[in-house]
């Protein structure tokens, strides 16, 4: 088992953890959490043994491997398969040395050592190592091309998949999920589950630890708390643990404030010293609890947008895409006022191209773009955090968009984004990618859009950040359309999910807790047509054909049976709204003192009237919007 005992250790003056022990034995599978900087990457630094601790051990098998994916990918033209298949070094050692048995012509050396090659599985690592490339999104024409010709991305993907491929005792994956996309999350997530050995992974996607993690390893307080259970077992044991910490805390403190009161009552008189003296050195002795908090710097909603036009956006048998063939065909797209919408699809299938698409940062190559005139655009990309200026502070940033706002505005504004004191006017050539996209996130949000277009908007935020953001977005009045591979904040904020695939834009008519399936059978059917494309291409052809046909007719049926609905929740939300105006409405005139006088109470009481009624119209709307948001789900 891997132990650490009585483990300290600083960075620089910062202390990250001390008088730390905790267990994780073989096969356990351990969440490691905390906000960032509590020293999560240095816990794995300690293991690999590039950091030292200031105190106490961490300990392990010495005969354990370990694997974890490297930041960097050396620069070589080596092929990707290549690559991936050095991460198994016992492999690669056995095969030089059949190698060299082959040119020593030493013939029972040769049968040792094939034997050992094929008790390690070396006869279908090839087939392993291609399987990884492939679940991690890569062509089969992927696998010779020299890993130097891959974009950052991807390079990190290989690091990945090399790391995988190490027949380890010990997996370390530090935000694994940062460069992908909830396809390959999702097939991440088995591989896994499947993983024998123990691993330990920091993550800030919820869902993702939720259905992988045995324990998680909070890190708050410069200690570590081992809890077991999932992510959603350690907040729930973790908040009753706080609460009980804080009811204890309250006690204390009441018993702390009576003793306190009975030695500055008693001190000075001679029959009752000897009891204060005794009572203050209990006080002495006594063991401080801590109070109870949960440390999240970020509370922030979004502000309600001026203007909200009956359509905001409408794109009409739209093609779009990068060269003479289009990515998307005959897009059909119609934006309103409190549509919450969720881009799912294969990699690569072009979620990201439509959202260029609707913040017209791509050209329609046919077709019909149309942006209603008080439309506003919050656009999130990662690109945009490339376009921060270095030497500019986060208050500088805001000072470009508004020059007549004031400085201590500006501060108390990005202190909701974790931005606060010193920070808010410190230059972000430092800041990590986290605080960049919180930045990024502050800046979009300050311009006060009714459209927001958030691509990847998730990535480099930790929990407590993403927790805020889905908080702030399930507010907002206005139109969003997310691609996202974090599924919480999907679930969160989404009430429609569009797939993105085959060239096309329709809606997809499960879950999004059905989308894995989905996934694995459409992945399943494009892998029985490459089959069949090798025996009979019109088969394959007709196939494809089918399941596409068959796929629109169960969108078509799904579409039919919950657009009823969907227009009836739609209708009762408006009504609901309204009759929450003249709420308001009548409990400004009864704010108002003159109302209660004499000359005035007939008016009084018919207000009085309309507003049981209108409470109790909106009481049943709610009702039947429910019962109906409840049907709709069902169906789903």
């Amino acid at each position: 088992m891997l132990q650490a005992i009585n483990l300290g250790l600083r960075r620089g003056t910062k202390l990250l953890f001390e008088n730390t022990s905790f267990q994780i034995h073989p096969g356990q599978k351990v969440g490691l959490t905390g906000a960032n900087g509590t020293g999560k990457s240095s816990l794995f630094s300690l293991i690999l043994k590039t950091l030292h601790a200031d105190s106490g051990d961490c300990v392990y098998p010495e005969q354990w491997v370990i694997a974890h994916v490297a930041q960097e990918l050396p620069a070589n033209d080596q092929p990707a398969i290549e690559f991936v298949l050095d991460g198994d070094e016992e492999l690669r050692q056995v095969q030089k040395s059949i190698t060299q048995a082959e040119q020593d012509d030493d013939g029972i050396r040769l049968a040792t050592l094939h034997s050992q090659l094929d008790n390690i599985g070396g006869y279908s690592a090839r087939s392993r190592a291609s399987q990884l490339l492939a679940g991690l999104g890569f062509s089969a024409a992927d696998e010779s091309k020299p890993t130097s010709e891959f974009s950052g991305g991807w390079q990190m993907r290989l690091n990945l998949a090399r790391a995988l491929m190490c027949r380890s005792d010990l997996l370390l994956l530090d935000e694994p999920t940062n460069h992908l996309d909830l396809d390959t999350i999702i097939w991440l997530e088995s591989w896994l589950l499947a993983y024998r050995g123990t691993l330990m992974l920091i993550s800030h996607d919820r869902d993702f630890l939720n259905n992988i993690c045995t324990h998680i390893a909070h890190l708050e307080q410069q200690c570590i708390q081992l809890y077991t259970g999932n992510y959603s077992a350690f907040e729930l044991t973790r908040a009753e643990r706080l609460a009980a910490q804080q009811s204890a805390y309250e006690k204390q403190q009441r018993d702390i404030a009576h003793i306190e009161s009975y030695i500055s009552r008693f001190r000075a008189k001679a029959t009752k010293a000897k009891q204060a003296q005794s009572r203050l050195k209990a006080l002495e002795r006594m063991q401080k609890i801590a109070p109870a908090h949960i440390d999240s710097p970020f509370h922030f909603s979004l502000f309600e947008p001026e203007k909200l036009p009956n359509s905001l956006l409408h794109i009409e048998h739209g093609d779009a895409g990068y060269t003479a063939e289009p990515i998307l065909k005959d897009i059909k797209l119609h934006l309103l006022p409190g549509d919450r919408i969720g881009l799912l699809g294969p990699n690569g299938a072009g979620k990201s191209t439509l959202i260029k698409v609707l913040a017209n940062q791509l050209q329609l190559s046919a077709g019909e773009y149309s942006l209603a005139k008080e439309t506003r655009i919050g656009y999130f990309a990662q690109h945009q955090l490339e376009q921060l200026h270095a030497e500019h502070t986060p208050v500088e940033h805001l000072q470009q968009i508004d020059r007549q706002a004031r400085e201590s505005d500006m501060r108390n504004y990005l202190g909701r984004f974790g931005f606060s004191n010193d920070m808010a006017i410190s230059k972000i050539r430092d800041f990590s990618g986290g605080e960049k996209s919180r930045l990024v996130l502050a800046m979009i949000i300050y311009q006060k859009p009714n459209l927001l277009l958030l691509d990847e908007p998730t990535n480099h935020l930790d929990l407590e950040m993403r927790e805020a953001l889905a908080e702030a977005l399930q507010e907002f009045s206005g139109a969003m359309v997310i691609v996202s591979h974090d599924r919480y904040l999907l679930n969160a904020t989404c009430d429609r999910l569009l797939l993105v695939s085959d060239k096309t834009v329709d809606e997809f008519p499960l879950s999004l807790d059905e989308y894995p399936r989905w996934l694995s059978e459409h992945n399943l059917a494009i892998s029985k047509a490459g089959d069949n494309t090798v025996h009979d291409t019109s088969i394959s052809e007709n196939s494809s054909r089918q399941s596409k046909k068959e796929r629109k007719q169960l969108e078509a049926q799904q579409r039919q049976k919950t657009a009823p609905l969907r227009k009836k929740i739609k209708q009762l939300e408006a009504d609901m709204e309204k009759l929450t105006l003249k709420l308001s409405e009548i409990d400004q005139q009864l704010s108002d003192n003159h109302i209660y006088a004499e000359d005035n109470k007939q008016k009084l009481q018919q207000l009085l009237i309309d507003k049981s009624e209108l409470e109790k119209a909106h009481e049943a709307m709610e009702l039947e919007w429910l019962e109906c948001s409840e049907e709709l789900e069902n169906i789903s």
